[in-house]
């Protein structure tokens, strides 16, 4: 077990390297992920449900205790980053799938790599984790009026708000499948962990190691399922546009939470909160209910946001004002 521990230590360490390889490698040889692409709903599910065997009451005091901070930085995530996504979509002028796909991933919630970064950057984690809770299934019974509904209720709603104009989208469709996919695994797991206690800490320990396989195994299925699409013409524009819209999720992030006037560990905290995303969830939700090339924004913004908020992580901890 402390074996398996140790490598999912080393691998969360070089998981940006993993990606970039098995994304390569899937994209040289597409049959080998080939049978995970109609699999990909149950490798989010583990992912989220083994997020939900990490949470505690603590966690949701947390979000009882500081209410405010949070649910900012949530209304933040969901206006700021697929409001980004659609203007970049008009800027560029990004069309059919790919522009789908583009806002789609600007309309999932937080990323679990943005707890990370808030953590290495010397950030608020209790905040970061908080936001992350909330904008991810959020908590039924702690604050029913930002109840779990509200990322199975945005995405649909978002996409269908913004991106209506480039592709049908299946609204109610989308409102079930994410209840189902992210909402349910993740009430699941909080209920084991409840029922279960310490009896489960040897599966807690090694979740981690299973989240990121999971991930990477959707990664591959992404790249398998969109090899033949993923350098042409009409998503050579993809690469850029996932790139500022990351970074400018950052700065307005960042800026939103100087303006609330928030210390700078809450700042760091909100900053990556905004700006990184639950890529996995696009890109299965991509591939469920649009063609694969929806999924090439999400596959895209999983390898870039880890090695932006590796870096900046890194330079605000060197510049931090309490260093």
């Amino acid at each position: 077990m402390e074996s398996l521990v140790s490598f999912s230590k080393w691998l969360s360490k070089w998981f940006t390297v993993a990606v970039i390889l098995w994304a390569a490698f899937n994209y040289a040889l597409p049959a080998t992920s080939s049978w995970v692409i109609p699999n990909t709903a149950y490798l989010l599910g583990l992912i989220l449900f083994g997020m939900g065997l990490t949470l505690t009451t603590e966690d949701f005091k947390r979000i009882a205790k500081r209410p405010i901070p949070v649910v900012l930085g949530t209304v933040a995530h969901y206006v700021i980053m697929p409001g980004l996504a659609w203007l970049l979509c008009m800027i560029f002028h990004l069309k059919g799938a790919t522009a789908a796909g583009v806002i789609l991933v600007g309309s999932c919630p937080s990323g679990t790599s943005s707890s990370v970064m808030a953590f290495l950057s010397g950030g608020d984690v209790a905040l970061d984790v908080s936001i992350e809770t909330l904008s991810t299934l959020l908590a039924p019974l702690m604050i029913p009026t930002l109840s779990t509904l509200l990322a199975p209720l945005m995405i649909p709603t978002l996409l269908s708000f913004l991106s209506g104009q480039y592709v049908s989208v299946p609204a109610q469709s989308l409102f079930l499948s994410t209840l189902r996919i992210v909402v349910v695994p993740i009430i699941l797991g909080v209920l084991v962990h409840s029922i279960f206690g310490k009896k489960i800490d040897a599966i807690i320990k090694i979740m981690p190691l299973i989240s990121q396989a999971a991930i990477l195994l959707i990664v591959g299925a992404v790249v398998s399922a969109n090899h033949a699409n993923i350098f042409t013409a009409a998503t050579a524009l993809v690469i850029p546009v996932v790139m500022l819209h990351n970074l400018c999720g950052y700065a307005l992030g960042f800026g939103f939470s100087k303006i609330l006037g928030l210390e700078e560990p809450q700042q760091k905290a909100i900053t990556f909160e905004v700006g990184m995303q639950d890529s996995s969830l696009g890109a299965t939700l991509a591939m469920k209910y649009f063609v694969p090339q929806a999924a090439i924004p999400s596959t895209i913004f999983s390898i870039w946001h880890n090695i932006s908020g590796s870096i900046l992580s890194s330079w605000w901890k060197n510049h931090s004002k309490n260093n």
